[in-house]
């Protein structure tokens, strides 16, 4: 895995987390920026699927297992899309609230997903 990556994925992510909860706290639902911001953050995220996907294809391995490596890397990538749709569904500030806390999960399994593969 690329170290940077992971760091830049893992901080995009708690921005969006901090920028949605702002929302959140100003009583306001997701609007059209915050969703600029969750395909920035779903594009850092496909990035590093992408890449995880080619080191396995090299032959490299993730430390404690490749299954549970993939399964990490899809569900990081599922996210913050995840959330957005959510979001939508639910336009209010509980929506806003939906996609701040998909980006606090997003930053944990970004730092999982180092730990799985040897970190």
């Amino acid at each position: 895995m690329l170290d940077a990556l992971t760091v830049v994925t893992a901080i995009a992510a708690l921005a969006l987390a901090a920028w949605c909860g702002w929302a959140a706290y100003r009583d306001q639902p997701t609007k059209d920026w915050h969703f600029i911001g969750m395909a920035v953050v779903t594009v850092l995220a496909l990035v590093q699927l992408v890449v995880g996907i080619v080191q396995l294809a090299r032959g490299e391995k993730a430390e404690q297992g490749t299954t549970i490596f993939v399964a990490y890397l899809i569900g990081s990538f599922a996210c913050i899309p995840a959330a957005g749709f959510m979001s939508l569904a639910e336009r209010t500030r509980w929506g806003s609230i939906t996609v701040a806390a998909g980006g606090v999960v997003l930053a944990v399994l970004q730092v999982r997903l180092y730990d799985i593969w040897g970190g």
